[in-house]
C-alpha cells in the first residue's frame, strides 16, 4: 500500500542520478545505503537483516507502516520486539523502565524526514525517544526511506521538514492525540563512526511523510 501526495516539490520521486549521488555521499560517510523498486522487496531486506534472537525498536514511521514491516517488527517470530514490551509497561509508574528498554535495542528500524546529496540524514522529533538510539544507543540502526525524501542540500532538509513533514505529522496527531506536532528535537547524521552500524535502505516510491 502506498501513500498517494500532492505531485509538489518536496513528494516527487529522486532522479536516477540524484539517487545514485545520494548513495556514493553516504557510503563515503560510513553508511550503507541500498536501493529498492517496492516497499515489498526492502521489506523483505530488512527483516533478512535482523539477527535471530535480537531485541528490536521500531520508532514511530508512517513508511514502515506502510510496507506492512511494523506490523512485523511488533509481531515477530525469531526476534524480540521491543516496542510490545513497552506497551506492556504503564507509562506512569514505569515511565523510568520505558525509557530504559528503549534507549539501547540491539537494531532500530525506522526513517527519516530528509536525505542530501552530500549524505547528511535529517530526522525530526516532538519527543526524541527515537534519536538517541539512532545516534549512539542502538547496535545497528536501519532507515527505510521513500527517494521522495532525497534535497540537494541542507537547507533543503530544514524546509522539507517545516513545510512538508511537519504540518502533515499535525494533521496526524491531532485526530490521534488531540494536538499538533512540533519539531522540539532535530537529529543530523553527517557521518557514521562504525561502518556498517547504519543501513539505508531507499525505495522508489512515495511512502511516508
Amino acid at each position: 500500500m502506498a501513500t498517494f501526495l500532492a505531485d509538489t516539490e518536496f513528494t516527487q520521486l529522486a532522479s536516477e542520478e540524484q539517487i545514485a549521488k545520494t548513495i556514493q555521499a553516504l557510503e563515503a560517510h560510513g553508511m550503507r545505503a541500498v536501493v529498492f523498486e517496492t516497499g515489498e522487496e526492502a521489506r523483505k531486506y530488512v527483516l533478512d537483516l535482523i539477527p535471530s534472537g535480537a531485541e528490536v525498536y521500531n520508532s514511530p514511521s508512517r513508511t514502515l507502516e506502510l510496507i506492512g514491516l511494523a506490523e512485523n517488527i511488533e509481531h515477530p517470530t525469531r526476534f524480540q520486539s521491543v516496542r510490545a514490551q513497552l506497551h506492556s509497561l504503564d507509562r506512569v509508574t514505569q515511565r523510568n523502565e520505558m525509557r530504559k528498554l528503549g534507549a539501547s535495542p540491539d537494531v532500530l528500524v525506522g526513517s527519516v524526514h530528509a536525505i542530501t546529496e552530500q549524505g547528511e540524514v535529517l530526522i525530526a522529533s516532538a519527543v526524541g525517544s527515537q534519536l538517541g538510539p539512532a545516534a549512539s544507543g542502538a547496535g545497528a540502526v536501519i532507515w527505510v526511506v521513500g527517494t521522495h525524501k532525497l534535497v540537494h542540500t541542507l537547507e533543503d532538509g530544514f524546509r522539507r521538514i517545516r513545510e512538508h513533514s511537519l504540518p502533515l505529522e499535525s494533521e496526524r496527531t491531532q485526530q490521534v492525540y488531540g494536538q499538533a506536532s512540533a519539531i522540539n528535537k532535530l537529529l543530523i547524521v553527517n557521518a557514521e563512526a562504525y561502518p556498517g552500524r547504519i543501513t539505508i535502505v531507499l525505495i522508489k516510491q512515495q511512502l511516508g511523510f
